[in-house]
């Protein structure tokens, strides 16, 4: 059936640019032309969309749904004024059309004009048959306005119209989250189940609120409430999959991931979560096949490469462990923990320069894990180049000057160097700021009588320290 709709849209386009290239007198309907316009759409030819839409609205100039599909167009380019302008345009012999005002309203948000978007939500509200999903909408407009109370009005409102709407619940815990409420709002979620005992949603959102409280125990009894009621809740067996990664109970995570798995049918992200269970559990032969599987489901889950380059690098398999992780910043270039990654294993490889590249890469990114910068000035250490490891250190300590583990490293640097009174300074800092953070220090010291020279200094400290107490 697909595929025989494909192959009309196929040659319903040839005629199409048939007619545009060489002038041929051709006719289309209006769902020609909406046909038309879906397949250069789907194919992210927008400017060739935007043409379809402007000759058809040409012949059928009061179409709502090419009026509807002229503003998608126009905010895929970006144009979102042009965009409302439009829609505006059709309102005028179609006011109470519900489809035009939902679009309205969303590209008001889109727009950042929330209070239009909630006016526009409001007026559709007592219209529509589905009043959760508007709610939902004039839910996240005031999200936009971080007006986070008014927002749990909207989503607890929703929650009266349909329990089941995993959109709603989702954004009503984070709202909840945000304004420290979750712990609060138990008694809320413990009225639907008072109302219905049998109602294996209600049960899925409490154990939901616990598993955010990290109360993981009582998450799992309201997820095994849940099943109880309908086994085939697949929803409920993955999120208790989850619950019991918390626990780090991986064998009870994996069996809840294989009833998700029959109850729902495979895709990259539980394939993922197999994986991760399996690499937990230190069987990374096995973690990498779940991984790879949702890697064929979808070439561009960047999450399946990334485990894949995870099981290898614990497996100390570096060489390939850096093309995984390679193919997974090649899909998600700015995420921290992927250049992290390929950073080690360049290293581990021995591909200094490459390592150091990829720390210069992930020091460039908005927030930068003090990590990063430990990890790259160790490189400069074990090379000898202790002015470039103090660089680096300094870099850290510029943005957090109080950082401990900043202040020791660079004591140990300064050590190495030959800066002995320095170091001391910046020891003794350290000290004050985190005194049971100094057995770091003597890692980078396997000479016995450094070692001892430094116990005598930390020691002395921590009497002076006890006598000022």
């Amino acid at each position: 059936m697909e595929h025989h709709r494909k192959k009309e849209e196929k040659e319903l386009v040839k005629r199409f640019e048939a007619h545009l290239k060489m002038g041929e007198n051709q006719y289309f309907d209006e769902d020609d032309f909406l046909a038309i316009i879906n397949f250069y759409l789907e194919s992210n030819k927008i400017k060739w969309a935007l043409k379809a839409c402007d000759l058809g609205l040409k012949q059928y100039a009061y179409s709502t749904d090419l009026i509807a599909d002229k503003a998608e167009i126009l905010t895929r380019m970006g144009r979102l004024t042009d965009a409302i302008s439009c829609i505006d345009h059709a309102l005028i012999y179609a006011p109470n059309d519900l489809d035009l005002l939902m679009q309205k309203g969303s590209l008001h948000t889109i727009s950042g004009e929330y209070l239009s978007s909630v006016a526009c939500f409001r007026k559709i509200l007592p219209m529509s048959e589905e009043r959760d999903e508007i709610l939902y909408h004039i839910g996240l407009a005031y999200q936009g306005l971080e007006d986070f109370e008014k927002a749990i009005e909207a989503y607890k409102e929703a929650m009266e119209f349909n329990l089941n709407n995993e959109s709603v619940l989702y954004e009503l815990t984070y709202c909840l989250e945000i304004m420290g409420a979750l712990q609060k709002s138990i008694p809320y979620y413990q009225k639907f189940i008072d109302t219905d005992p049998y109602s294996e949603y209600a049960w899925y959102n409490m154990g939901i609120v616990y598993n955010k409280l990290e109360q993981f125990d009582k998450a799992i009894d309201a997820y095994e409430f849940a099943v109880a009621i309908d086994n085939t809740f697949s929803s409920a067996h993955f999120n208790m999959g989850n619950t019991y990664m918390n626990l780090e109970k991986y064998d009870k995570a994996i069996a809840s991931y294989l009833l998700t798995l029959e109850y729902e049918g495979p895709g990259p992200e539980l394939y993922c979560h197999l994986g991760a269970s399996y690499e937990k559990m230190g069987q990374y032969e096995i973690g990498i096949r779940y991984y790879t599987k949702a890697s064929k489901i979808d070439q561009l889950y960047h999450q399946a490469w990334f485990g894949v380059g995870t099981c290898l690098a614990f497996k100390e398999n570096w060489l390939e462990a850096t093309h995984f992780f390679k193919k997974a910043i090649k899909i998600d270039p700015l995420n921290e923990a992927y250049l992290n990654s390929l950073a080690e294993s360049e290293y581990s490889l021995g591909n200094s320069v490459s390592a150091i590249e990829t720390y210069e890469q992930l020091s460039q990114l908005e927030s930068v894990r003090p990590a990063v910068w430990l990890d790259w000035s160790r490189i400069y250490y074990d090379q000898g180049d202790y002015k470039r490891a103090l660089s680096v250190i300094d870099r850290g300590l510029s943005e957090t000057p109080d950082e401990s583990t900043y202040l020791y490293r660079k004591a140990v640097y300064l050590l190495a160097y030959g800066r002995y009174k320095e170091a001391m300074a910046f020891l003794e800092h350290a000290l004050i700021l985190n005194y049971d953070g100094h057995a770091e220090v003597y890692v980078f010291f396997e000479d016995l009588t450094t070692q001892k020279a430094l116990f005598k200094i930390i020691d002395q400290y921590r009497k002076d320290d006890q006598q000022v107490d």
